[in-house]
């Protein structure tokens, strides 16, 4: 296995609109969302290990979740845990994280990787990261995965790609936000849009020119403490400086500003496990299309439904179509997944009426 490669596994998003399964305390990268027998970080790492020696791949996460990253990746080593002492988007964790493996190896070509990505050819997936890591070895080369749309979604951004190019590797002529829906169809019908699934690929030496050429105080703020990175003063140093980096993600930072971007189209299926309704979208379903985790059901008039409960939990659904029912401890939601986005602004009156610690 090459030594060169390095990954970083994103693991500090709150997954609010996964609640009440996914809280603050507990967010949904360290449960398994889909009955599997793994969580989804457990998930994302051993597909990441096939390519990349295990020691190599760096877990970003926040400061709270530094104990459960311990209890559900016992291999890794406090080495490998890059904890963010505030949120502040992609951009700042990523150049942290950046700055400390080319310290470590200047030759490092690595991928960021979320950890809540559901995919389910994982062969395809590290041939396809193979093809860009050999890209981003010989080129200098900020890389992106982009998925074939196969409805015109409004929930991702898209990436257009030079449809002149006849290259399995196509340059990317610009990011385009998530669109409406007509906008989405125009896409989808000019035949050169990806999904924008937040996967990049490059050489440390690379991404860490694009945050110097780009974002020149973002970067200043981190380089200023390459001499304390990978040594005992690093938490000293983190912990003073981290909250003054501008909250920006990645895109914004250096991709969409970059001339030297690429893309290539995926081989292999993807969700991105954001929604109840995007999970429900990946499991099985019985003959009543509904998906159920966990629960033992008893349904009648009832399609369409997301169910899960606890492990062996019997759970009677009469007359309800198309809704998200989720029973944890002191919580039972019942709410229609066509308002699922709304889920987040539940969460916060919840928090209103009955205290934080429902979140």
């Amino acid at each position: 296995m090459n030594t060169n490669y390095y990954a970083i596994l994103m693991a500090g998003g709150v997954g609010s609109r996964f609640w009440p399964v996914s809280t603050e305390a507990f967010p949904k990268q360290f449960h398994d969302m889909l009955g599997t027998g793994d969580t989804l970080i457990q998930k994302t790492f051993k597909r990441l290990s096939k390519l990349i020696p295990k020691e190599n791949i760096f877990i970003l996460t926040n400061e709270r979740y530094n104990d459960l990253v311990f209890e559900q990746l016992p291999e890794v080593t406090k080495r490998q845990v890059v904890l963010e002492p505030a949120m502040r988007n992609t951009a700042p964790c990523i150049l942290y994280a950046a700055l400390k493996i080319q310290k470590e190896n200047a030759d490092a070509v690595m991928i960021v990787a979320p950890s809540d990505h559901w995919i389910e050819d994982e062969n395809a997936f590290a041939q396809n990261v193979q093809k860009a890591f050999d890209f981003c070895s010989k080129h200098d080369a900020l890389m992106t995965l982009g998925i074939q749309p196969t409805f015109p979604n409004t929930g991702y951004g898209y990436i257009e790609y030079d449809k002149t190019s006849e290259e399995e590797i196509k340059p990317v002529s610009q990011f385009r936000e998530k669109p409406d829906y007509d906008t989405a169809k125009s896409f989808i019908a000019q035949g050169n849009f990806l999904w924008n699934a937040g996967i990049f690929m490059w050489s440390v030496k690379s991404v860490v020119e694009a945050f110097r050429n780009n974002q020149a105080e973002l970067y200043q703020l981190f380089e200023t403490g390459i001499n304390d990175y990978n040594t005992d003063r690093e938490h000293d140093f983190i912990s003073q400086n981290y909250a003054k980096a501008e909250n920006i993600s990645v895109d914004y930072a250096i991709m969409e500003s970059s001339k030297n971007v690429y893309v290539l189209p995926a081989t292999f299926d993807w969700n991105d496990l954001g929604t109840w309704g995007s999970l429900y979208d990946k499991l099985d379903k019985d003959e009543a299309d509904n998906a159920v985790v966990n629960a033992k059901t008893l349904t009648q008039d009832a399609s369409g439904n997301m169910i899960r409960s606890k492990a062996n939990k019997i759970v009677v659904v009469d007359g309800l179509k198309d809704y998200i029912i989720v029973d944890k401890e002191e919580v039972l939601l019942i709410f229609p997944k066509t308002k699922e986005q709304d889920i987040k602004k539940v969460l916060q009156k919840v928090k209103d009426k009955f205290g934080s610690q429902f979140g």
